[in-house]
């Protein structure tokens, strides 16, 4: 399954996984070492998987990481809107909300076109 030439989702998952590492270390900063890791783990996640899709055994299994990486951008989703709205936290920038808008949209795509086949 592993194609060599560039992958959009792989790249922009990675990119993300940084953006994350280094929000979650703004947080540690912050001394918020609960949300940190929670947000670290489910927004690493997200790439961890899709990388893993890349390699999968059948595309059943192709299928199952991807919907995976979904799940895991709900949860991030849902810890960066609790750190934007709450009032104790550090808030994230624009620019990670949005990169995490288009992930889920592509991936999104990517599911519902694997179903197709």
């Amino acid at each position: 399954m592993r194609d060599d030439k560039e992958n959009i989702i792989v790249q922009r998952t990675f990119d993300f996984s940084l953006k994350i590492i280094l929000f979650s270390e703004e947080l540690r900063l912050e001394k918020k070492f609960e949300m940190a890791s929670q947000l670290f783990k489910s927004g690493t996640s997200i790439g961890a998987n899709i990388r893993e899709a890349q390699n999968a055994e059948s595309p059943a299994d192709f299928l199952h990481k991807f919907k995976i990486s979904a799940k895991e951008c709900e949860e991030t989703q849902y810890w960066l809107q609790l750190c934007k709205e709450s009032q104790i936290l550090p808030s994230p920038n624009e620019e990670i909300i949005t990169e995490l808008e288009i992930i889920m949209r592509i991936i999104s795509k990517i599911i519902s076109t694997s179903k197709k086949r």
